[in-house]
Parts: structure tokens; C-alpha cells; sequence
């Protein structure tokens, strides 16, 4: 996963390209971005895209922060990774299907900070041995 900022149609945007699986990327259109840049679904555009100077940080879940907050230890070796580092664990704990998952990986993520581990053991970034992270498949031309 990168970071880019770019623009569509001229309309200024930030987003976060996905590994397709296949060694590359994708990337997701929001609704509203689609509207500001005057693009329907199937309609070329001109896009212009460059790395972020800075990864942003990324969003953490409410259940997650609690969970840190009750741990300090494990608050503390997460307040020291990367925003990346980051962005990988909480992709790893809400990727899980089910709500028990996402409990269990939260309490197994808290354990492997506090043991001192930087990275979400079992997360591929790449996508390519997980459907986690896969491109959309194209939508028929109308």
C-alpha cells in the first residue's frame, strides 16, 4: 500500500493505492470524487498521481485504541512503529470476517506489541496470498 495525492479531472484528492494481487496496484474512486471530477463509471479521465511527502497516519478504530489505552506497554511499541506499521496492523485486525476475530486479533495484537513486535504477524501487504487485498474485478461495459 502507498499513499498518493493526485488529481482527477483536476479535482484534488488523497488516497491510498491497494495491491492488486498481482504485484501491482489499484485504485478506489470515491463516490464523491467521481462527482466532483464530473466521471461516470466507465468514462476516461485525466489522473495525475505522485507519492506523498509524508504518510498520513492512518484512523484507529475505537476498539483498538481502547485496548491500547488498557495496555501501556503495547501502547508504547505502537506510539514507536512508522504510520505504515500501523496501517498494517489495523488492516490485519479488521480484515477478519467476524466480529470474534477482529476481538481475538486485537488481544493477539496487544500480546505481540508488548512482546516487542513491530509488524502484524500473517498480513501479506502484497495481496498476492491473500484475497484480503485484491483488486475489483472490472465491471462489464454498458
Amino acid at each position: 500500500m502507498t499513499t498518493v495525492t493526485g488529481r482527477c479531472n483536476g479535482q484534488p484528492f488523497q488516497a491510498t493505492l491497494q495491491p492488486d494481487g498481482r504485484g501491482s496496484h489499484w485504485l478506489k474512486l470515491t463516490a464523491a470524487l467521481r462527482k466532483a471530477a464530473k466521471a461516470a463509471v466507465g468514462d476516461l479521465v485525466t489522473l495525475e498521481i505522485a507519492p506523498v511527502a509524508v504518510e498520513p497516519e492512518p484512523k484507529v478504530p475505537a476498539d483498538l485504541r481502547q485496548a491500547l489505552a488498557a495496555n501501556p506497554d503495547a501502547r508504547a511499541q505502537w506510539s514507536s512503529l512508522t504510520p505504515v506499521a500501523r496501517r498494517d496492523w489495523i488492516f490485519w485486525i479488521t480484515s477478519g470476517k467476524q466480529a470474534s476475530t477482529r476481538t481475538r486479533r486485537i488481544t493477539t495484537a496487544c500480546d505481540m506489541l508488548t512482546s516487542g513486535k513491530r509488524r502484524a504477524c500473517c498480513f501479506d501487504r502484497s495481496g498476492i496470498y491473500s484475497k484480503g487485498l485484491s483488486a475489483p474485478e472490472a465491471m462489464p461495459s454498458p
